[in-house]
């Protein structure tokens, strides 16, 4: 793997640990047991004409944070690559020298892992979850199944027709294991193969298709205009827009779209159509200023849903010269809402 030249360093967020996410709410995908996260993020780029892969967007974020997205609630995360801005706290590592291949990489990133687990203390047998910085679908749901690893078995990895070790979960000691034989056996894990690392270890093979979907990858611009085109495909540009405004913003606040829609879309009509935006963004604020939980969301949402439902009724009545809401409006039989 031939390393880029490495660009002038940037800021790369806070140290890690030292920025909580606004409005906080467990992730419906989060995992059930603690892991942490190795993310490979070197190499030269050759079929993107050596740019800075990492670094390239897809739906206006970099293929690094949409990575580190997907998993969000590991314990610790170590990306191994030049340094580059990053959405959300990370530890960094290089491999030695820099540019020595995938197997380097991952021995240097675990014993980063390592020197971060001093202050992290982790459980027996915990999985590492082992990724690549190109994977633009890589979703929560994904990490959940991966680190899922069966009794029995010294990971997890995809297999869509083929093992994929960058799209993986590992124990920790059979890995290291597997490190220390290759290193013994060929005196050094610069330039060996990536899958021999998989040889000496009992596998459990992801097969479903919401998990081997995350396989797809980013080599070439190709591949980058597919993945861009993809993402505003209909049926996945709002999830998607909202993904990015949320990681842009720093929350991680899991709501009811459709009841945020659906509010909009009353104001819209009943109103006028600039109060949509205006109305949702009052929802937030209220929302926030009740505590920020779902469910200040929901009830804000709702109350300003009932609000919009009257000023449509009050507007159809009067459009239809019933001004007091009844029947008579001499008779007092009126609507009192």
């Amino acid at each position: 793997m031939t390393q880029a030249p490495e660009p002038p360093p940037t800021a790369a967020g806070p140290p890690e640990g030292s920025r909580t996410p606004q409005g906080a709410a467990r992730n419906p995908y989060a995992a059930e047991r603690p892991y942490a996260a190795l993310v490979l993020a070197g190499g030269g780029a050759r079929r993107l004409g050596g740019a800075d892969k990492p670094g390239v967007t897809v739906g206006g974020r970099t293929l690094l944070d949409r990575v580190l997205a997907a998993c969000a609630d590991a314990a610790a995360t170590v990306v191994v690559g030049p340094r580059r801005p990053a959405y959300r706290p990370v530890l960094w590592a290089r491999e030695e020298p820099p540019g020595s291949g995938p197997l380097a990489a991952l021995q240097a990133g675990l014993d980063a892992l390592e020197r971060s687990a001093r202050d992290r203390p982790a459980g027996e047998g915990d999985p590492v979850l082992v990724v690549s910085a190109d994977l633009p679908f890589l979703t929560a749901r994904a990490v959940r199944a991966l680190v899922a690893v069966p009794d029995g078995y010294d990971g997890a990895v995809v297999h869509d027709g083929r093992d994929q070790p960058l799209l993986a979960a590992y124990r920790v000691e059979p890995l290291r294991r597997e490190l220390a034989l290759l290193r013994t056996e060929y005196g050094t894990l610069s330039s060996l193969p990536l899958r021999m690392v998989l040889q000496g270890l009992m596998l459990h093979r992801v097969t479903e298709p919401s998990v081997t979907a995350a396989a797809l990858d980013c080599d070439t611009w190709d591949d980058i205009a597919t993945a861009r085109a993809r993402i505003r495909e209909h049926e996945t540009v709002l999830d998607e827009w909202i993904s990015a405004v949320k990681a842009e913003l720093g929350i991680e606040l899991d709501v009811d779209t459709s009841a945020l829609l659906d509010l909009a879309r009353d104001a819209a009509h009943g109103v006028a159509r600039p109060a949509a935006p205006l109305t949702t963004f009052l929802v937030g604020y209220a929302a926030a200023q009740a505590g920020g939980s779902p469910q200040d969301v929901a009830r804000a949402a709702e109350a300003a849903a009932r609000l919009a439902r009257r000023w449509a009724d009050e507007t159809a009545r009067t459009d239809q010269g019933d001004n007091y809401g009844g029947r008579d409006a001499n008779s007092g039989d009126t609507d009192n809402r």
